[in-house]
């Protein structure tokens, strides 16, 4: 079987990759996957830079605003749904386009990710949480270097929620998850994969981090968070813990001014961001455009590894 065509537009947050992504799935008669992990959840649209109504008119847009934000949803969860969208879009004759910035989703369907077909134990997951909020990621990892020491070496002490998933996926099956890992590196992709990432400068990118936070208190995130909290999702859910969400959360309940919410928000998305080019730096595949010609620039990539004529 030939491999399937995919273009992937990665990066940090406020980097640009909806507008881009638009601009390619148009350019190559393509449909939009989004790789993003909070915008998969109903009702949270402005923290989650979920794409527009303007936006979605202009292209096609697959896997946002399906789930409920209290339903579990794991990337094992999303890297089969996607395959079966990708696999519809080029059925169909389309371009599949995979943008966003959650990097383990991005990697897990490029790289061919396989999962188990058991391989998650949500009561686990939920004591091994709590065992964290008592005593500490430090003492997770602790546990996690006795069966997998490669893992306990990758993951920072902040990581908890994969420093848990690797617990769990060791418990469950009984391999470490950084031997999976490795495993599933040695199969064969079922796609040829051009992935994209536009190149800011660092303080020119934190500033436009800075100026989209401000413009979701002015759009109303506030009023979303409160309708949230109305609805009876807590800031113990996994959706509620995304950025921006809790720090509103926390600013609702009194425990923070506004003033001081709205510059956690700043700083917590700056220190995502760094965590996010960490991540994709990593891998020697992406090829980056310069941030004032960045279409353009992906449109000569496209045409030089795909030949667009076999594209459209």
């Amino acid at each position: 079987m030939s491999e399937i065509p995919l273009i992937v537009v990665a990066g940090p947050t406020a980097s640009g990759k909806t507008g881009l992504a638009i601009d390619i799935a148009n350019y190559t008669s393509g449909e939009i996957i989004s790789a993003d992990s909070m915008q998969i959840y109903k009702y949270m649209d402005i923290g989650s830079a979920k794409p527009t109504a303007a936006e979605r008119k202009l292209a096609v847009h697959h896997m946002i605003d399906f789930l409920e934000p209290d339903e579990e949803f794991s990337v094992a969860d999303y890297t089969a749904m996607a395959h079966g969208v990708i696999a519809d879009i080029y059925s169909r004759g389309k371009i599949p386009v995979m943008a966003g910035g959650t990097g383990l989703y991005i990697n897990s369907v490029v790289n061919d990710v396989t999962f188990g077909e058991i391989d998650t134990d949500y009561a686990l997951r939920e004591e091994l949480q709590k065992c964290a909020e008592e005593k500490g990621s430090e003492y997770l990892l602790e546990i996690l270097s006795e069966f997998d020491e490669v893992s306990a070496g990758r993951l920072h002490p902040n990581n908890v929620r994969r420093i848990i998933r690797a617990i769990e996926f060791y418990k469950v099956t009984g391999k470490p998850i950084s031997l999976h890992q490795e495993e599933t590196k040695q199969i064969k992709s079922r796609y040829n994969p051009l992935m994209l990432c536009i190149d800011w400068d660092r303080d020119m990118l934190y500033d436009r981090i800075n100026r989209r936070v401000d413009i979701m208190i002015k759009e109303g995130l506030i009023d979303e968070v409160r309708r949230l909290v109305d609805m009876g999702y807590t800031k113990a859910l996994n959706s509620m813990k995304g950025i921006g969400y809790k720090e509103v959360i926390d600013y609702l309940n009194g425990r923070t001014g506004l003033e001081e919410a709205v510059e956690i928000i700043k700083q917590s998305s700056r220190r995502y961001a760094k965590r996010q080019l960490t991540w994709f730096r990593r891998d020697a595949r992406l090829r980056y455009v310069s941030c004032d010609n960045a279409f353009n620039e992906a449109k000569n990539l496209i045409d030089e590894f795909f030949d667009i004529k076999t594209l459209s």
